[in-house]
């Protein structure tokens, strides 16, 4: 099964790393070759890695556990909040705080009081209150909704973590792993690749890319639901009997086109096919994000 296109990821830039100065060595065997200063990326090796992400989350889906999206970098933020919604799972798109997943029964009070002001705004208690009381509420609750408004039906913490940029997303990176949660990231030249259980190679600051990757992880939580829904019904909903081998259309998606992995060596016209007229995919700009976001 085709979980990503060649194609699709070089239309993507997903191959454009950072400038040669900026690597991280701990990268070098995701690395294909240097051009202008900048590293590209083996999507050789992107590919095998994201069906290796892909069948993690599956199986993870299939266990009955859930997928927690993190991207709060700008370019990110859309395409978190857009995937993990299509899949039905939780997403943090603004600002990880402290604490979230090492400290999560905090957390649930935070979420409880958001519910409990969203309730308060819809059964009239507003109507009681004063003109200054019903502004504090509401700036409280705007705050609530726009740091935990992806997670506020989360119950219980997340059985994957899917992260894009792990350099900004590192204290989210050290908690998942502190409480032995599976992560699957993003990895771009920059970004230490080790202590993340299913790294992705690829550029995690163009806005397409980011799409991509984030569509991957949607569709691995979309696919298993649909197979799984499809074994209950081929099953009348009786046991394990009779419900392997269920073929469904879930599983099979048709894509531009299908590469031999085992076979495909990456070519030299393969890096300049993605061109550098799109400001938000320029290599470029990366410097600039990183030196305001630190």
């Amino acid at each position: 099964m085709t979980v990503v296109t060649m194609k699709s990821l070089l239309e993507s830039g997903v191959h454009f790393g950072h400038q040669v100065k900026r690597w991280d060595p701990r990268m070098k065997k995701y690395i294909f070759a240097e051009r202008n200063g900048i590293h590209i990326i083996d999507l050789q090796k992107t590919i095998q890695s994201s069906k290796e992400a892909y069948n993690a989350v599956r199986k993870a889906i299939a266990a009955q556990k859930t997928v927690l999206f993190v991207g709060t970098k700008k370019q990110a933020q859309q395409a978190i909040q857009k995937e993990a919604e299509r899949c039905g799972m939780f997403y943090v798109n603004n600002r990880w705080l402290g604490g979230m997943l090492t400290n999560f029964s905090t957390i649930k009070k935070s979420l409880l009081r958001l519910k409990k002001l969203e309730k308060m705004e819809i059964d009239g208690t507003f109507e009681n209150l004063t003109k200054k009381e019903i502004a504090a509420l509401g700036k409280e609750r705007a705050k609530l909704q726009k740091n935990l408004g992806g997670i506020k039906e989360m119950k219980d913490l997340p059985g994957v973590l899917f992260v894009v940029d792990t350099r900004k997303e590192a204290i989210a990176v050290a908690e998942a792993r502190r409480m032995s949660i599976p992560i699957v990231a993003v990895v771009d030249t920059n970004c230490n690749p080790e202590g993340i259980d299913y790294p992705i190679p690829g550029n995690d600051d163009a806005i397409r890319a980011i799409s991509l990757f984030t569509q991957i992880i949607a569709n691995a939580v979309v696919d298993e639901d649909n197979e799984a829904g499809l074994r209950v019904v081929e099953g009348g909903g009786e046991g394990e009997d009779g419900l392997e081998n269920v073929i469904t259309d879930a599983s099979i998606r048709e894509e531009d086109e299908e590469i031999d992995i085992e076979h495909y060596q990456m070519k030299d016209e393969d890096v300049i096919v993605a061109t550098v007229s799109d400001d938000d995919d320029l290599p470029v700009d990366v410097d600039k994000v990183y030196e305001e976001g630190n």
